[in-house]
């Protein structure tokens, strides 16, 4: 064997129990160690694992609400915040709970507004 293979040969060894081993470590779940590296083919796998090894949150309940209304270059304020115009969102994506939904046409006057429960799931169709 060769002085550079075994010079590459001793860094690979090195790696392979160094870069894991310098890696964070994190209890999360029901494991505390570092990643592993299984191979090109599967990359690094960690750290921890199960049930939720790679730091699971779950994501906010949301539904959708769709306009059905003709006039298309209409505002959309939503909490009162500009979200678009009808024609743009068509249906859109809201956390639940409850929203203040403002529709202003293009001179600037409102022409709809109601407070709205988003329930999670489910579509919401308003017509003005």
């Amino acid at each position: 064997m060769s002085r550079i293979a075994k010079i590459l040969a001793t860094a690979t060894l090195a790696l392979a129990f160094v870069v894991p081993a310098a890696s964070a470590r994190v209890f999360f779940g029901g494991y505390w160690g570092p990643g592993f590296y299984y191979g090109p083919a599967y990359g690094w796998y960690g750290p921890g694992w199960g049930p939720y090894g790679y730091a699971y949150a779950p994501a906010q309940p949301i539904g959708s609400i769709k306009f059905e209304h003709t006039m298309k270059d209409a505002s959309v304020y939503v909490d009162g915040g500009f979200a678009g115009t009808v024609g743009q969102l068509k249906t859109f994506k809201l956390h639940t709970g409850s929203h203040n939904i403002e529709l202003r046409a293009p001179d600037g006057h409102t022409f709809y507004q109601q407070r709205v429960d988003v329930i999670a799931g489910k579509t919401l169709k308003i017509t003005p």
